[in-house]
């Protein structure tokens, strides 16, 4: 069973929530950049027909993927063992389980936001987002844990 938050237990996670995405999405990025220079070096090896390369620089990008590939695993690992969901690293779209009216739902929080301001079923996803209201204020909850 994944742990279910109040949504002022999971507003209160969102600055530990924030920075970790905002690491996270600078390491894909240089994760990106490291993979897609070491496709090209592959290419240009394999189109020139065993082209003498640059071993170094090689080596670097190959040494640079791999540390950011672990230190992206292990922030990524991180923020789900607070038993947040991350939904969209792209875009840094992080959902927190709760239940509302007995069923499991997401409080849904996306990178740039100033809370938490939006819910939505397990089902629905980022279009189906809805307004967190005084019913809901009033009615979801979090494991007594929280």
């Amino acid at each position: 069973m994944s742990r279910r938050f109040t949504l002022e237990t999971a507003e209160g996670l969102l600055p530990e929530i924030e920075k970790g995405i905002r690491d996270a999405i600078a390491l894909k990025s240089s994760l990106d950049e490291a993979q897609t220079e070491l496709q090209a070096m592959a290419q240009r090896v394999m189109m020139l027909g065993g082209v003498l390369m640059d071993r170094n620089k090689f080596h670097d990008n190959k040494r640079r993927r791999d540390e950011c590939a672990e230190s992206l695993r292990i922030i990524v690992h991180s923020i789900q063992e607070l038993g947040c969901i991350i939904k969209d690293l792209d875009i840094g779209l992080v959902d927190f389980p709760t239940l509302f009216r007995g069923e499991e739902v997401y409080l849904c929080w996306k990178l740039g936001e100033p809370g938490i301001e939006f819910w939505h079923g397990t089902h629905e996803g980022f279009a189906g987002r809805k307004p967190i209201d005084e019913e809901f204020r009033e009615s979801h909850r979090g494991d007594a844990a929280n």
